[in-house]
Formats: structure tokens, sequence, C-alpha cells
């Protein structure tokens, strides 16, 4: 499993579905996954993303702006106790 990945946050999955939809229509990969319990806010899910498409995701956003985001983070060892969250420069 890999051990580091990034984030976008939301408050409202609607806006995560929109995110996701458009990342994947853009031939990244993206999915939908439970928002980490460190980021203690928003709708419960969130938009998992390869970091080394980094660029590329904030691209798509800014092209969609969904809104209602929180932020977007970069999260390592997932699933485990010792979870590390660390927010992501986007601009």
């Amino acid at each position: 499993m890999q051990s580091s990945f990034g984030i976008a946050s939301f408050r409202s999955r609607t806006q995560v579905l929109r995110l996701e939809d458009a990342l994947r229509r853009a031939g990244l990969s993206a999915g939908v996954i439970s928002t980490p319990r460190e980021v203690a806010m928003g709708c419960g899910l969130s938009v998992r993303f390869e970091l080394a498409e980094l660029g590329q995701v904030l691209a798509v956003y800014r092209r969609v702006n969904p809104g209602a985001l929180i932020g977007f983070y970069r999260v390592e060892n997932y699933g485990t106790r010792q979870i590390r969250l660390t927010p992501l420069r986007t601009d």
C-alpha cells in the first residue's frame, strides 16, 4: 500500500464528487476516501490523488472551482494510528 498521497477535503459531498469526476475526466488518478479525523471538519469524505500529479490536480480544481474547500493535504501512514497530515501549498 502506498504510504503517502494527497487529499482535497471539502465541507460538502457534492464538491468531493464533482472534483473527483473532473480529475478522472482529465485522466488523473483519483478516488474518494474517508477524511482523516485530523482534519476534524467537513463532510467526512475527501478526494484522494497522487502527489506527483499535484500541479495537474490544482489546475483542474481551479478550472472546476467546486467551492467549499477545507484544504489540500499530504497524508502519510493512512490506516495507522500514527497518521501524519501536512497542508500542501497551493499558490
